[in-house]
């Protein structure tokens, strides 16, 4: 699948962890859940912003509906959705790298 990233990235955190989360499919308030668990409380999406986002998401074909049961929407990641995941995690641990790096040197140059 060719996909052009740069219209996907770089992602929002929040956009960030609704795709991480999704890596097993979910409805919207264990999404919630999930995605304050894994961003250690950093990350909070109150249920606007998260309808918000899945609209957006399933528009751009990262994300689906699965099912629909008594209003509960359980959505999953697409295959696109996984690509625009991973190429934003190649990104990220660029970052960290190169920050680590930084403050590695930073932190040297303290010492000398």
């Amino acid at each position: 699948m060719d996909i052009n990233y740069a219209k996907f990235l770089p992602l929002s955190e929040a956009t960030f962890y609704v795709l991480a989360a999704l890596r097993e499919p979910l409805h919207g308030y264990a999404l919630m859940q999930k995605v304050e668990a894994m961003s250690e409380g950093n990350v909070v999406i109150g249920p606007g912003t998260l309808y918000g986002a899945f609209a957006a998401l399933e528009k751009q074909g990262l994300i689906e509906k699965l099912s629909e049961v008594e209003r509960r929407k359980t959505y999953g990641l697409t295959d696109k959705g996984q690509l625009v995941l991973a190429e934003q995690v190649r990104r990220l641990a660029v970052m960290v790298r190169n920050g680590q790096f930084a403050l590695s040197h930073l932190n040297a140059g303290e010492a000398a």
